[in-house]
């Protein structure tokens, strides 16, 4: 299968570590990987979308890092991000696995996006391969004559 690992390179220290993560687990499972940068987590959506008119991936996992400061910038990133992806997976039928961090402080970033550590980006990999594995299931089922 090709998979689309969608980075958003804002904090890139930590997205280098949520790319090890993913591509690894796909790596390990067979799968071909394409890389597709963004500079934050609210264009990860967006890369989505068009990545799925323009070419043919059979799932997506998004990364990135979103980090509270000092104004309410964090909370609109963190949901509209989340929101979008949601919209994304269920009205056009995308399996996508959702890796963007949203934390406290840059420690608890690395903590989850170090391989060694948390690792949520192969956390993010292997949902996104689960959602195709249901995918591809309840097409079998649709498929079983009555």
């Amino acid at each position: 299968m090709k998979i689309a690992i969608i980075i958003a390179d804002f904090y890139l220290d930590i997205a280098t570590m949520l790319e090890q993560g993913a591509t690894k687990a796909l790596y390990d499972a067979g799968h071909e990987v394409d890389i597709i940068r963004v500079p934050g987590a609210l264009e990860i959506p967006p890369a989505i979308s068009f990545a799925s008119l323009h070419h043919h991936y059979d799932g997506y996992v998004a990364l990135g890092c979103v980090i509270r400061g000092e104004t309410t910038h964090y909370d609109t990133v963190c949901n509209e991000s989340a929101r979008a992806l949601m919209d994304l997976g269920v009205q056009h039928l995308l399996p996508i696995g959702n890796g963007i961090l949203t934390v406290e402080n840059h420690a608890q970033a690395i903590v989850r996006a170090d391989p060694a550590q948390k690792n949520k980006g192969r956390d993010a990999a292997l949902a996104c391969l689960a959602l195709i594995d249901i995918a591809h299931s309840q097409a079998a089922l649709m498929e079983l004559p009555a």
